[in-house]
């Protein structure tokens, strides 16, 4: 079980000094660092980082971006050594959740590289739809990323098919 809370600065420099990622996910280090997210991300308006806790730890962070009213942006990191374990699928969740229910969202997007297989699936299996795909230059290089979106309906429906099971 995860818990969200706000961000603190105190969580953004101990993010900071994680390990860096590997096998597969070193692309992502830079999401971690000075000039990577937290610090992309904090000062925009209405955005909302959160801190995630699991088993007592800072294990990772979320955040919505919004482009409108209705609609956010979506970005999420989890600890080096806590990838692979499911536990990006809670976070994900648990930040939807926030999203859709409490901040009354319409829509949610994010964008995943196309050489990350394992998040593209898992964002499928969550609901997310492909929209199409785009070009972001990060770190001076060119790199392609699959376009999703999800709407509310969409999650709605979801919450209702787990609640089934």
């Amino acid at each position: 079980m995860i818990e969200l809370r706000p961000i603190k600065s105190e969580d953004i420099a101990e993010i900071k000094k994680w390990p860096p990622y590997a096998d597969g996910f070193e692309q992502m280090d830079y999401a971690l660092r000075e000039g990577g997210w937290l610090d992309e991300f904090r000062d925009k308006p209405d955005t909302r980082i959160y801190a995630v806790m699991a088993d007592g730890r800072l294990s990772g962070f979320s955040l919505l971006s919004p482009d409108s009213a209705q609609e956010a942006e979506f970005r999420i990191a989890v600890h080096p050594s806590r990838t692979g374990k499911g536990l990006g699928k809670e976070i994900t969740l648990a930040t939807l959740e926030k999203g859709y229910l409490e901040l009354d969202f319409s829509r949610i997007h994010l964008i995943v590289r196309k050489n990350n297989p394992r998040a593209s699936k898992l964002y499928r299996s969550i609901g997310f739809t492909p929209t199409g795909e785009s070009i972001h230059t990060i770190g001076g290089k060119e790199i392609e990323f699959i376009d999703m979106v999800m709407t509310k309906k969409q999650f709605d429906n979801l919450e209702r098919k787990e609640n089934k099971q």
